[in-house]
C-alpha cells in the first residue's frame, strides 16, 4: 500500500525496442517443459501457452526426463501427473499452466542487442554486466539464470534471462463484462489480451520490481523503480510504456 504523503508506484510494460538499431534475433527455447492438454474434459480446449517460464529449474534428476523434451498435448490427467514431478523443483511463488517452459534457455543467437533484450516468447534476457549493476542499485527480485546461447560472432554478451515471477493481474474494469471465468480444471482463461490495460492495484507485489501477469503471462511489467534504474545507468534494448493502475476503493464512512 502507498506510504501517506508519497504519490504510488507507477507502472510500466517492458517491450521490445524495435528501433533498426537493435538487429539481434534468438533462436531457441527453454531445456524441457511441461506439455498442452488434450480437449480438456471440463471445458473441451486443447491448448498450451510457453509464455510462462521458470529458468533455474533443473529437472536433470527426473526419472523420466525424456517426457519434457517434447511440446505435445496430453490428455489432462497426463498434464496433471506431469506437474507434480516438476513441482518440487519451482521456485517459490511459481504457478503452473500448460505449456510451461523449464530450465535455461538455449539456442543460437546473431546480430546486435542492447544490454537488455526482451522477445517472443516474453523472455527477459540482461547482459552481465547490467544485471550486476540493477543488483547495486537495490532493484527487487532480479534472479539472472545463464542462458545456453551460441552466438553466431565474435565478442559475444553474455546473457541471462531474469526469471520473472506470476504475478499482479488485469482490474475488471478493462475486461469485458461478459467474460468467462477460468475453467475450474485446467485454468484455461479464454480472454484476448484487451488493447487499453489496467492494472489491479490491489494483485501487485511490493517485493518485485520486474515481474509477468498471472492472467496474461505475455505481458512484462515493472516497477518506476525499475525503469528508472534502466535510464540512468543507460541500459538500452528495451522501451518503457506507462500502464495505468486502478485505485483502491475508498471505504465508507461509519453511520453515527
Amino acid at each position: 500500500m502507498p506510504t501517506a504523503g508519497r504519490s504510488p508506484m507507477k507502472y510500466f510494460t517492458v517491450e521490445e525496442d524495435r528501433t533498426p538499431l537493435y538487429t539481434g534475433v534468438i533462436t531457441g527455447s527453454h531445456k524441457w517443459g511441461l506439455p498442452g492438454v488434450d480437449t480438456c474434459p471440463a471445458c473441451g480446449a486443447t491448448w498450451g501457452d510457453n509464455s510462462r517460464a521458470y529458468p533455474s529449474v533443473d529437472l536433470t534428476s527426473v526419472a523420466s526426463l525424456a517426457e519434457f523434451t517434447d511440446p505435445w498435448a496430453v490428455p489432462i490427467e497426463e498434464y496433471e501427473r506431469m506437474c507434480e514431478l516438476v513441482r518440487p523443483f519451482l521456485p517459490p511463488g511459481a504457478l503452473l499452466e500448460p505449456g510451461t517452459t523449464l530450465g535455461p534457455a538455449v539456442g543460437t543467437a546473431v546480430g546486435r542487442f542492447g544490454q537488455l533484450m526482451t522477445s517472443y516468447p516474453s523472455w527477459l534476457l540482461v547482459q552481465r554486466e547490467a544485471l550486476e549493476k540493477l543488483q547495486a542499485e537495490g532493484v527487487q527480485g532480479l534472479k539472472g539464470v545463464p542462458t545456453q546461447l551460441r552466438f553466431r560472432q565474435r565478442n559475444s554478451p553474455e546473457f541471462f534471462e531474469l526469471e520473472l515471477l506470476p504475478v499482479g493481474r488485469l482490474h475488471a474494469d478493462c475486461l469485458p463484462p461478459d467474460r468467462e471465468p477460468p475453467c475450474p480444471r485446467c485454468g484455461r482463461v479464454a480472454l484476448s489480451l484487451p488493447a487499453e490495460r489496467l492494472l489491479d492495484a490491489a494483485t501487485l507485489p511490493s517485493h518485485l520490481d520486474v515481474f509477468r501477469l498471472e492472467d496474461f503471462s505475455n505481458v512484462l511489467v515493472c516497477t518506476e523503480r525499475f525503469a528508472k534504474a534502466c535510464k540512468r545507468l543507460k541500459l538500452d534494448g528495451v522501451v518503457f510504456n506507462p500502464v495505468p493502475i486502478s485505485r483502491p476503493k475508498k471505504r465508507a464512512s461509519p453511520v453515527k
